[in-house]
């Protein structure tokens, strides 16, 4: 057995009841899933504005349509994809034109479908992240821009993801449980992955503004802007253009 299957052939498939049960927390500033929308506003920064009329993107794994107001705000089309039927009832609320309940390592679109295709904190939650970004890659258009976020599988991630955050009890943070270490991404693998599929991913890191998180702690911001950093070994960015 390949060593990506002994690792995760004990994991449970059924993590998607838990966002069915997280799904009217989409949108509360203040709820455990409001991280994810300061990490969508930060990924917007590398969505180019559409550069012709019809442009299509593709938020694989779009949740409750975090993304749909960038998307809307870059000038494309928004096409979401996921397995929880009740979050894609709010995506569609927020910004997206059409939505698919589907597995994202088998996506239902055709080759070269998508001017832009992102996946944003959902590849560290899948038994085979790098299935996903074979199919990101497939159903991108040639000159098509790839942006993808998620978490390194290093020791230093495993304890600010889940020992510190999952823990923690300030607003925003995560249930327990709701990461698995074993899950988490191999940045040479993912790279490679992207690579052979003609995507060449630039990396680099990201966190929260550390003053903004005390103060959003402290009931005196609802949202708090993600910056840029060199280091990687948390969480991580990958953007490129498809050759």
């Amino acid at each position: 057995m390949p060593a990506r299957d002994r690792k995760t052939s004990e994991i449970r498939k059924d993590f998607i009841s838990d966002y069915d049960g997280l799904a009217d927390q989409w949108w509360d500033p203040r709820g455990a899933l409001a991280p994810l929308g300061w990490i969508a506003r930060a990924r917007a920064d590398f969505v180019p504005a559409a550069r012709r009329d019809g442009a299509v993107l593709l938020d694989i794994a779009c949740g409750g349509g975090l993304f749909g107001p960038h998307a809307v705000a870059k000038g494309y089309r928004a096409v979401g994809v996921d397995l929880s039927e009740l979050s894609l009832r709010e995506a569609l609320r927020h910004g997206f034109d059409e939505v698919v309940r589907a597995d994202v390592t088998e996506l239902p679109f055709d080759d070269a479908s998508f001017d832009v295709v992102t996946a944003g904190q959902c590849l560290e939650h899948v038994p085979d992240p790098y299935a996903v970004v074979a199919e990101a890659c497939r159903v991108l258009r040639p000159g098509g821009t790839l942006v993808v976020d998620t978490i390194a599988d290093t020791r230093v991630a495993r304890f600010a993801s889940i020992t510190l955050a999952e823990n923690v009890p300030v607003p925003g943070h995560p249930p327990r449980g709701t990461h698995d270490h074993r899950l988490f991404v191999n940045r040479e693998r993912l790279t490679r992955t992207a690579r052979t599929h003609g995507v060449e991913l630039r990396l680099l890191g990201l966190r929260p503004r550390m003053r903004e998180m005390a103060r959003y702690a402290l009931g005196r911001l609802d949202e708090v802007r993600m910056v840029r950093t060199g280091s990687t070994a948390v969480l991580f960015l990958g953007t490129g253009t498809k050759k």
